[in-house]
């Protein structure tokens, strides 16, 4: 039968080293938590996580107030704009109802002007188009 080899001196140990502890660590240190020492580094992790945090709350909040004042500004302006289109609304229903007056008073006659106009703007337009 065959024979088993004694293990050889090309161990894992040996060709790699210790093994990393089961804790996930790639650190080549072996970290026992012990005592004070191992509370004040959970303790400094703590502070720069916190530190941390509290930075990006900051930006959030500065976010969130930026973002707020630009909606005011908008709604501010939207409103601004709803004036200024309700009031030029108004000026043109006047405008349009005083040239309904007109037309009322004046019979048919202001029709044949404005055919009149559309007609020589077409002539202008086509002698325009063919010394191009």
């Amino acid at each position: 039968m065959a024979q088993r080899r004694a293990p050889s001196s090309y161990s894992r140990s040996s060709l790699l080293g210790p093994t990393p502890p089961a804790s996930g660590r790639s650190s080549p240190y072996n970290y026992e938590p012990t005592g004070q020492r191992f509370a004040d580094d959970l303790e400094g992790q703590n502070d720069e996580a916190l530190e941390g945090l509290s930075a990006k709350v900051k930006l959030l909040k500065d976010i969130t107030v930026g973002i707020g004042n630009e909606v005011r500004e908008s709604t501010k302006q939207l409103s601004e704009m709803n004036d200024a289109f309700a009031e030029t609304g108004s000026i043109l229903s006047g405008t349009f109802r005083r040239m309904n007056n007109m037309a009322a008073r004046q019979g048919c006659r202001w029709l044949w002007y404005i055919v009149f106009l559309v007609i020589v703007f077409w002539f202008f337009l086509v002698v325009w188009w063919f010394r191009r």
